[in-house]
C-alpha cells in the first residue's frame, strides 16, 4: 500500500507564502513525476506544478513565478513554495506521484486546504 499524505495548508493574507509537503510512504520500487493540483468549488481539478524524477519542471501559466515545485528523493517528499498568493489560488491541492512497484499506477493525497484572503 503506497500512502501520500500532504501538510503545510492554511489562511494567508494576500501577497503572503506557505509551503506544502506531500511525502509518500509505503512499499513500492520508485517514483517517477510528482505533481500539485488544485481544485476550487465549481472547478474542475487543474494542474498547478509538475517535477519528473529528474527534477525537470513545468508549471501553469497562472503560477509562473510566484511558485516553486521541489522534491526529495531520498524522503520520497514533493515541495511547493508559494509566494505572493492571490485570492484566486484559493483552492483544495493534492498532491499526484506516479508510483512504481511492479507496474507504475498513480497516487493521490487526501488534499490540503488553502485560503487567501485578508
Amino acid at each position: 500500500q503506497v500512502q501520500l499524505v500532504e501538510s503545510g495548508g492554511g489562511l494567508v493574507q494576500p501577497g503572503g507564502s506557505l509551503v506544502l509537503s506531500c511525502a509518500a510512504s509505503g512499499r513500492f520500487r520508485t517514483i517517477n513525476a510528482m505533481g500539485w493540483y488544485r481544485q476550487a468549488p465549481g472547478n474542475q481539478r487543474e494542474l498547478v506544478a509538475g517535477v519528473t524524477s529528474g527534477s525537470n519542471t513545468n508549471y501553469a501559466d497562472s503560477v509562473k513565478g510566484r511558485f516553486t515545485i521541489s522534491r526529495d528523493n531520498a524522503k520520497n517528499t514533493v515541495y511547493l513554495q508559494m509566494n505572493s498568493l492571490k485570492p484566486e489560488d484559493t483552492a483544495v491541492y493534492y498532491c499526484k506521484a506516479m508510483v512504481v512497484r511492479v507496474y507504475e499506477h498513480e497516487y493521490w493525497g487526501q488534499g490540503t486546504q488553502v485560503t487567501v484572503s485578508s
